[in-house]
């Protein structure tokens, strides 16, 4: 039954990209920024924690929108990145996340 379920997803998946591949004009790489500002946006909120990178995803993308009206809309993409950075200066573990170290 797992294979089963898991080769039917994998059918149903690629019949949905076949169908919306030509619709939305994608290409390969389309998806490598966006898991880089998942991955952003998953720092940001603290890494253990889902809540959490749901709201650094929500950050990110209103200081992007905020940015590309205010300063410029080429730096749209880095501004994940620097708040990103700035962030993991301050607070390493991220907004949700825990901050301490564990002894084992």
């Amino acid at each position: 039954m797992a294979l089963l379920s898991f080769g039917l997803s994998g059918l149903i998946g690629a019949v949905a990209g076949a169908i919306l591949a030509p619709i939305t004009m994608t290409a390969y790489d389309v998806g490598t920024m966006l898991g880089v500002k998942g991955f952003a946006a998953c720092v940001l909120g603290g890494l253990g924690n889902p809540f959490g990178a749901a709201a650094g995803g929500l950050v990110i993308g209103v200081l992007e929108s905020f940015g590309a009206g205010y300063i410029s809309s080429g730096y749209k993409d880095a501004f994940a990145f620097i708040v990103m950075l700035l962030l993991l200066f301050v607070r390493p573990a991220g907004i949700f996340g825990k901050s301490g170290v564990e002894r084992v």
